[in-house]
C-alpha cells in the first residue's frame, strides 16, 4: 500500500503525483490539510525520520511563528505545532510497505519503485 501525504496546492507534491501516476503506481493521497493528521501517524513518521527531517524551516508557516517558538522549539514542541499547522511538515511523506521518506527526488522514487 502507498499513500502520499501532503497538501493539494503543493508544487512539489504535484510532481510526486505526476511521477507516481506515469510510472503507473497505484497510490492513495491524503491532504493532511482537509482530511487531518493524527498524533499516532506523526509520531509513526518521527520514529522513522526524526522530527527535525519532518520539520520544513523554510515555509512561511515557519516564519510566522513567534520567535519565542521557534527559539525553543524541541520534539514535544516540534510535534504540537505540526499538529496545529501541518503546513510546517515537510512535503510530500510518503508511505510504501513499511518505508516512509519525505520530499520528492525522481531518483529516490525510481530507486524504490523499480
Amino acid at each position: 500500500m502507498t499513500t502520499l501525504y501532503g497538501i493539494s496546492n503543493c508544487d512539489t507534491v504535484k510532481k510526486a503525483q505526476r511521477w507516481l501516476t506515469t510510472n503507473n503506481v497505484e497510490f492513495s493521497f491524503h491532504d493532511f490539510r482537509k482530511d487531518g493528521l493524527s498524533e499516532a501517524q506523526l509520531r509513526e513518521w518521527i520514529a522513522a525520520l526524526g522530527w527535525e527531517a519532518l520539520l520544513n524551516k523554510r515555509s512561511t508557516s515557519w516564519r510566522a511563528l513567534d520567535d519565542e517558538i521557534k527559539n525553543s522549539i524541541d520534539e514535544t514542541s516540534a510535534v504540537r505545532e505540526m499538529l496545529a499547522t501541518p503546513t510546517l511538515i515537510k512535503r510530500p511523506v510518503l508511505s510504501h510497505d513499511n518505508h516512509v521518506q519525505v520530499g520528492f527526488k525522481e531518483s529516490d522514487y525510481s530507486a524504490l519503485f523499480t
